[in-house]
């Protein structure tokens, strides 16, 4: 069979899938495992004819149980995503760990994955560094920054900051976006390694030119801040741009900001509060009270205390002290959007003065110097 066999894999490399098909259908009719995975992949991926999961696994199921260790992974795959069979972890970890048993890193990883995650067998973070490490001693980019994160975290081994950059490193030097996004943060945060900004820079640069979102708010705030790289609005603006779009709270709120303060863009309120507004329906506790802000200003919307009370209470719950503050002192004044209520503004800056905002300490104080929403105590 090897000649039609390797004229069958010819025509796949060329991307004549209608040949490879009509090679291969044969020699997978008569037990040929290669060619029993060739046709699976070719049902998957709908090369040459119509997908059918159903038919991938049915090649898939004859290739893996002669041994054929690729067949193995793909039908473990196919498990998991529940494609052409239902989803079904503990036959998918079965397939695996055949596969993995055999050397194929890729099922080493997912193998990792199943224990790390607890999906078809009991969680097993050990178990799943033993999986992680054999994928990535091949080089497997995923599985390096997953033994990375484990190290980083401390699951199923000792935290170890140098060993977790050892193989955040090895996956970024393969472009794994994610690993360059990591090793970013341990520069920055000087974890593992020597802090050094311009090296969180470069590493947050290539992940966020492959569009991560976190690297992008990172760069934004590096470029804001001038840590790095010289100090550059524009640029700042730029990448918390590109985060925000991706719906990264931290960046909308950040952009909100540029636009308040016209840095690196005119200044301009109604796109402010527009950002705040799209961070603080995300729960970002810092775009909440500065919408709130925005609504008590009339700054890019019409004043309206009810808004104020409504976003000061959100971000105060949150345990911003500034907030709490505010709604403190929104319950204290008459007319501010929620009824006078001196027992609610005591309890608020109360809230705000233990966490050592001075202005709430103070406004406590006066509260008790005069009686209002609890015993008068001097």
């Amino acid at each position: 069979f090897g000649d039609d066999f390797q004229d069958g894999v010819d025509a796949f490399k060329r991307k004549d899938y209608k040949t490879a098909y009509k090679l291969f259908l044969p020699l997978a009719e008569q037990g040929v495992a290669d060619a029993q995975y060739n046709l699976g992949l070719i049902y998957e991926e709908g090369l040459g004819v119509p997908q059918d999961y159903k038919e991938a696994v049915k090649w898939y199921r004859l290739s893996a149980e002669q041994g054929f260790a690729k067949a193995q992974y793909y039908l473990g795959l196919m498990y998991v995503n529940g494609q052409g069979v239902p989803q079904d972890y503990q036959e998918a970890v079965k397939w695996y760990r055949l596969s993995a048993e055999q050397g194929i890193a890729r099922a080493q990883y997912n193998l990792g994955l199943m224990y790390d995650n607890g999906l078809g067998v009991p969680q097993d973070h050990k178990e799943a560094i033993k999986w992680f490490r054999l994928a990535a001693d091949q080089g497997d980019a995923s599985a390096q920054l997953n033994l990375g994160s484990m190290y980083t975290n401390g699951y199923g081994v000792p935290q170890d900051y140098k060993e977790a950059v050892k193989w955040y490193r090895l996956a970024a030097e393969q472009e794994h976006a994610k690993a360059q996004y990591n090793l970013g943060l341990m520069y920055d945060n000087g974890q593992g390694v020597p802090q050094d900004y311009k090296e969180a820079v470069k590493w947050y640069r290539l992940a966020a030119e492959q569009g991560v979102a976190q690297a992008q708010y990172n760069l934004g705030v590096r470029y804001d801040k001038g840590q790095g790289v010289p100090q550059d609005y524009k640029e700042a603006v730029k990448w918390y741009r590109l985060a925000a779009d991706q719906g990264n709270a931290n960046a909308q709120y950040n952009l909100g900001v540029m636009y308040v303060r016209g840095l690196g863009v005119p200044k301009d309120y109604k796109e402010a509060v527009k950002w705040f507004r799209l961070a603080a329906e995300q729960g970002n506790a810092n775009a909440q009270y500065n919408l709130g802000v925005m609504y008590e200003r009339g700054q890019g919307v019409p004043q309206d205390n009810q808004e104020v009370v409504k976003w000061y209470r959100l971000s105060a719950e949150q345990g911003d002290a500034q907030a709490q503050f505010e709604l403190g002192r929104m319950y204290y004044v008459l007319s501010t959007g929620a009824p006078q209520d001196y027992k609610e503004a005591v309890k608020w800056y109360r809230l705000s003065a233990e966490q050592g905002f001075a202005e709430a300490q103070y406004n406590l104080g006066v509260m008790y110097q005069e009686g209002l929403g609890v015993p008068q105590d001097y």
